[in-house]
């Protein structure tokens, strides 16, 4: 988490953009005295050594204040909690989403390998894995939101409807087009792996014992396969979080969604280190996040891995 601050505070500190410019304006910077300009600097930190902003950003954060973001001229904790809880759900509907679909792709494709449903699932996960996510986007929109008219063009309730009306149905169907389009491009890889690993299960020695007492392929897999098969699929889907956030930081502004993602692009922007560091820190614990429930997920599907852990530390 350090090594994240200080690398994020280093990039924005080193990237081109004059976040007093960026702010406001070329032609309000051009009409400005020069006590003005020097005041800004002052009030964006502009003016001080970029070591010396971490270091007076980092004492604050370690007590709690993560200070404030000058963009959206809000303490930075309220901004992320007001963004978080519109990013969160997205993030945990296309994950759970893209988790369960490219699994069961990937069974049905290597316990039919060489058939039409493999060449079709393949082709799908080939495809979607080399299209960019906000191209997905776009096209979902013309297709359900312009073409069909069946969701709304974006952001998290309609438009003009006070936030005290806003029903969950309404939040929801707003959500459906973002997540949708993160899910699908998710799917390819846990898919194509979980193809590969259902191959090499159904070739193992207990499988075709199993099948040599009359059971078939489908049933084999079912009752002796399935386990083998979810732990590395459940790698793969801890480890995709990190892709997941990535790829909404594209959605988000695709469908004007307010989320983390759209609010990390206007504070990178915007030179808003606080806001962007902030961001960077809570992604980056989703990740942790992930990665410590997939060990802990590890020892509950497979109680052998706890074993062979006691043994060692014996």
């Amino acid at each position: 988490m350090l090594a994240v601050s200080v690398v994020t505070f280093a990039l924005v500190g080193l990237s081109p953009i004059d976040p007093v410019q960026a702010n406001v304006g070329q032609n309000g910077l051009l009409g400005m005295s020069a006590e003005k300009r020097a005041q800004l600097a002052s009030y964006w930190g502009a003016d001080l050594p970029i070591w010396e902003r971490y270091l007076n950003w980092a004492g604050a954060f370690v007590t709690g204040d993560w200070g404030t973001s000058l963009r959206y001229n809000a303490p930075v904790t309220q901004v992320i909690a007001t963004r978080a809880a519109n990013s969160l759900l997205l993030l945990a509907a296309a994950w759970l989403i893209s988790g369960v679909l490219g699994f069961a792709l990937g069974v049905a494709a290597g316990a039919r390998k060489g058939s039409v449903v493999d060449k079709l699932i393949c082709g799908y996960c080939y495809l979607l894995a080399s299209t960019p996510a906000f191209w997905v986007g776009l096209i979902m929109l013309m297709v359900f939101a312009v073409g069909l008219g069946w969701f709304p063009l974006g952001f998290s309730a309609p438009i003009g409807v006070p936030a005290s009306q806003v029903t969950v149905f309404q939040q929801l169907q707003c959500m459906v087009l973002p997540a949708l389009t993160l899910s699908m491009v998710g799917v390819a890889n846990i898919a194509l792996h979980t193809r590969e690993k259902t191959i090499d299960v159904l070739q193992e020695p207990y499988i075709r014992f199993a099948r040599a007492r009359g059971a078939s392929s489908w049933q084999a897999l079912r009752r002796h396969g399935l386990r083998n098969l979810a732990l590395p699929a459940l790698t793969l889907q801890c480890a995709s979080i990190s892709e997941i956030f990535g790829g909404s930081v594209l959605v988000e502004q695709v469908f004007s969604y307010p989320g983390l993602g759209q609010a990390a692009v206007t504070a990178g922007l915007g030179g808003d280190a606080p806001l962007l560091v902030a961001i960077a820190l809570v992604s980056a614990a989703l990740v942790f996040a992930g990665n410590l429930a997939a060990n802990i997920l590890y020892g509950v599907l497979d109680p052998r891995i706890k074993e062979g852990g006691a043994r060692e530390q014996r």
